[in-house]
């Protein structure tokens, strides 16, 4: 049984920076990571990925500001955030899943565990 916990959240300051962990449990090593968000009123969005093999993927709107990382063990997601601004204010959650390899398209992040999210307040 996989379970996700995400701390770390809470407000700060446009330009400042927040480190968001997500601690993971139950063979996640073998799985891809990502970090979801979602504003009220709006769907919730892909903010970074990271897969098996340690590649990373961005949103374009956090590119150059945002970080997916993991832990040696893989136990533990982090994304550190820089110089957040207010259409950054969401509830961030972390996902995982294995990826899937279709034989006609891309291979993808067939997320199925999901945490419960923490709140992020970005003031200007």
């Amino acid at each position: 049984q996989v379970q996700l916990v995400e701390s770390g959240g809470g407000s700060v300051q446009s330009g400042g920076s927040l480190r968001l962990s997500c601690a993971a449990s139950g063979y996640t090593d073998r799985y891809c990571m990502g970090w979801f968000r979602q504003a009220p009123g709006k769907e919730r969005q892909e903010v970074a990925s990271i897969d098996t093999f340690g590649t990373t993927k961005y949103a374009d709107s956090v590119k150059g500001r945002f970080t997916i990382s993991q832990d040696s063990t893989k136990n533990t997601l982090i994304l550190q955030m820089t110089s957040p601004n207010p259409e950054d204010t969401a509830t961030y959650c972390c996902a995982a899943g294995p990826m899937d390899y279709p034989v006609f398209s891309a291979a993808y992040c067939n997320y199925k565990y999901w945490g419960q999210g923490t709140q992020v307040t970005v003031s200007s």
